[in-house]
């Protein structure tokens, strides 16, 4: 896995923006995947608050980690493994990529430009490959 300088600012810029209103961000984002591909839904609770914490808690590892590969790496594998057992499957993790731009593009407005779009599918297209590799390890 490899990510770019400009990839890593790109990111960590946004999700500045993002981190203030991550509580929100977090049920936007489950409310945009569960349209995109109702049949995650199940494999949730039915109050997604938690899991909406959860998951901005992830990405604020996530995006302190970028420039720390090999701390990333492993967290990442661990992290589909476990998913493995929730039921997640490749095709999630299109959903998941395509949710989560839908909904920064949502948060942030005009400040989501061509060039943070770019960025953020290209480092969460690298991610969830090495999530992907090693949730297929795992099975």
């Amino acid at each position: 896995m490899s990510l770019t300088p400009e990839n890593i600012d790109l990111v960590r810029t946004g999700w500045a923006r993002v981190a203030p209103v991550k509580q929100h961000a977090g049920r936007a984002f489950y409310a945009t995947l569960f349209n995109m591909a109702p049949a995650v839904r199940p494999m949730f609770k039915e109050d997604i608050s938690g899991q909406a914490e959860k998951l901005m808690n992830t990405l604020d590892f996530i995006v302190d980690a970028l420039d720390e590969l090999e701390t990333l790496v492993p967290a990442a594998q661990e992290l589909a493994v476990r998913h493995v057992g929730y039921g997640a499957v490749d095709a999630h993790y299109d959903a998941v990529g395509q949710a989560l731009v839908i909904t920064l593009k949502d948060m942030l407005g005009p400040q989501f430009d061509e060039e943070q779009e770019r960025a953020w599918t290209e480092v969460y297209g690298a991610l969830s490959d090495v999530m992907i590799d090693a949730a297929k390890s795992a099975s």
